[in-house]
């Protein structure tokens, strides 16, 4: 990668938008694949060799001469975001098919463009180092973010999603501006390098914080998470998939890279972040659960996954602080181990949930049911994916939830009464947040694909087309295998670790590799004995012929798909268990004793983010107080003035009494 291969992969994207229609995409993914491998080669060295020299190319411009940092860490969220962004793009070849009756060419235009500009914007974040070039870069992310979730901008409430989303982006930018800021005052560097400096002379725990916050924003922590589940549903399901799996993924990366400059605290750090990650993991699943609309109920899960992310990083900074490399491997490597695991099934489930769409034109669990009669194969991939994201084995996801789990049993074994009972409670909470999750994707995958259907809507089977299977069966393959060959993963990423934090991880990891090769082994072999079974049972069912019927009714068979669960119906034991931490609104019309022929009925439940109902009071009250003030805006221009002599005679007391 030099000065004119990255030159050129800029211009490259402006071209997006006068090339023909009919080549539009192919255009945007051969630009795409160009941007992956100009990236990709650097990084997997990177990988592969972490202690190596780090590798820094230099482009000049209109805006001075940038340097692009490639160390290990980078190399590997570069990895990671590279492959999502390339099967997002594959999928959404087929998925707006639908969209060129009713959107110009010029809007296709932007879309792409958008979507090579998130990337790129992505990858910068990943390799700058300098304040201002990170955080223009930071920027170009969130409006680049912002324009592929305005593509349906013609329904007000995704327009609405859209500006509050980019209003809360502005805030982590600016809690980040001030960051830096404090950091160049004492040491006189704006940027990354400057953090070395401040750490090493000032508490750690207060500047650790104020970034944190910031990239929370990014990443979904609770209570900075209210922007995710409505930007996620109101987005296109490609783009979903590319937020949910790798672009909140920017905000653990600015985590994790604040936290190899943390030189005190660490403890304290640690212990904060695991129980923000806590609470971030039970909310966010037990809000999925209530949910009936199944992009909602994924956005949800993301925010549960990224509490996981999060335990996993507080454990690896609690082991900082207490100098236990185990902690720090396990917790680290569990952590990123997830970011790369999540980025897949997370995608995966959200392109099935978009093919769901495409094919019935909604997203409301209530009106689904029995397409896996119809869309056979996704619902088979919604079904692996789900399995994925509760950890079970052989799956991707079972690997990474194994190691913060080895590190929070090791972490029990520590001296302190305290940090025992921490460890415990933690293990309490990650199962009781896997077993919330087998709940919530049962509920997800057994209300959308099995039963009958719950109302009168058309399935269109054509709908899923080649190209938008092919990406979800490369996720898959990618899923499988880490699940059955996690060394082949890991072995790289503890390295990283290794390197970033200044410890030798092979005591740790060769027992740990081990243990992994032979779940490998195990999964292996339970794979191969489903398919001889199913080889078996094709061989015996073979000479007769199979006859479909109805299911058994039990002697009673005049039921109708309204006797069915519901969505709602469904989760309503936990809705009134969890009910403290929920906020609802029921729409219903009571039965009254003089009702003889009482009309027709329907009940409506509706939850709601206590957070966002929160920040929603907070924004009408501004709203109210910045009409209020609009009034001062008379038009007459002898108030102007006075407005302005008042302001310069407030000016001359506060300076009369040394106030100012």
């Amino acid at each position: 990668m030099d000065n004119i291969a990255i030159f050129a992969s800029v211009i490259l994207t402006f071209f997006i938008l006068v090339v023909p229609s009919g080549i539009r995409y192919i255009y945007t993914l051969g630009v795409t694949i160009f941007i992956i491998l100009l990236t990709s080669v650097p990084a997997a060295e990177a990988l592969v060799h972490p202690a190596g020299p780090v590798q820094t190319f230099i482009a000049g411009g209109f805006l001075g001469t940038i340097a692009f940092t490639i160390d290990s860490l980078s190399a590997f969220f570069i990895l990671v975001t590279n492959f999502t962004v390339l099967t997002g793009l594959l999928y959404s070849n087929g998925y707006l098919e639908s969209y060129r009756l009713t959107k110009t060419p010029a809007q296709f235009a932007l879309h792409y463009f958008s979507y090579s500009w998130l990337h790129l914007s992505m990858l910068s974040v990943l390799m700058l180092r300098d304040g201002t070039s990170f955080l223009i870069a930071w920027e170009l992310m969130a409006v680049s973010s912002f324009m592929l979730i305005l593509f349906e901008a013609e329904k007000r409430t995704t327009l609405k999603t859209a500006v509050n989303y980019l209003i809360q982006m502005h805030v982590g930018l600016v809690l980040l501006i001030i960051g830096f800021l404090l950091a160049e005052v004492s040491t006189g560097h704006f940027g990354f390098d400057g953090l070395q400096l401040y750490f090493a002379s000032h508490p750690n725990l207060p500047i650790f914080f104020l970034f944190f916050a910031g990239f929370a924003v990014k990443a979904g922590f609770v209570p900075f998470h209210t922007w995710l589940p409505e930007a996620h549903p109101a987005a296109p399901s490609h783009v979903s998939g590319v937020m949910s799996g790798v672009m909140i993924k920017m905000g653990i990366f600015g985590i994790v890279r604040i936290l190899t400059f943390v030189q005190s605290d660490a403890y304290l750090i640690g212990i904060i972040m695991m129980i923000i990650a806590t609470l971030t993991g039970l909310y966010g699943i037990m809000m999925s659960i209530v949910q009936t609309d199944l992009k909602k109920l994924l956005a949800y899960s993301t925010i549960e996954n990224v509490g996981i992310i999060g335990m996993g990083l507080g454990m690896g900074a609690l082991g900082m602080g207490a100098h236990s490399p185990v902690l720090m491997i396990l917790g680290f490597g569990g952590g990123l181990f997830h970011v790369l695991n999540h980025s897949l099934f997370k995608s995966l489930l959200f392109y099935c949930a978009g093919s769901v769409y495409k094919a019935t034109h909604t997203r409301n669990i209530e009106q689904l049911g029995g397409l896996i009669h119809r869309m056979p194969r996704t619902a088979a991939l919604f079904l692996f994916g789900s399995m994925a994201i509760c950890a079970m084995p052989p799956l991707n996801g079972f690997i990474s939830e194994i190691l913060i789990y080895y590190g929070l049993f090791a972490g029990m074994q520590a001296s302190t009464v305290f940090q025992t009972m921490s460890m415990m409670m933690s293990i309490i909470a990650l199962a009781l947040i896997g077993g919330l999750a087998l709940f919530g994707f049962s509920k997800a995958f057994g209300l959308t694909f099995l039963g009958s259907s719950r109302s009168e809507i058309h399935v269109d089977v054509n709908a899923v087309s080649p190209a938008m299977l092919f990406p979800k069966l490369l996720i898959a393959s990618v899923i499988l295998l880490i699940g059955l060959a996690p060394v082949l993963f890991l072995l790289p990423l503890f390295g990283m670790i290794g390197a970033q934090f200044q410890l030798n991880p092979e005591p740790i990891v060769l027992p740990l590799v081990h243990t992994l090769s032979k779940m490998s082994l195990m999964g292996i072999i339970f794979i191969l004995v489903v398919v001889a079974m199913m080889i078996l049972r094709k061989a015996v069912m073979k000479p007769g012929k199979v006859v479909y019927g109805p299911t058994w009714g039990c002697g009673y068979t005049a039921g109708t798909s309204r006797q069915q669960y519901t969505a709602t119906s469904y989760a309503s034991n936990f809705a009134e268990l969890a009910n403290p931490v929920f906020a609802k609104k029921i729409e219903y019309r009571d039965i009254h004793e003089e009702d003889i022929f009482p009309a027709k009925r329907s009940f409506t439940l509706r939850p709601a983010d206590v957070f966002r109902t929160v920040l929603t009071k907070i924004t009408d009250y501004s709203m109210l107080a910045l009409k209020k003030i609009a009034r001062l805006q008379t038009g007459n221009i002898q108030h102007y003035i006075l407005y302005a002599f008042v302001f310069m005679l407030i000016i001359f007391i506060l300076l009369y009494l040394n106030i100012l």
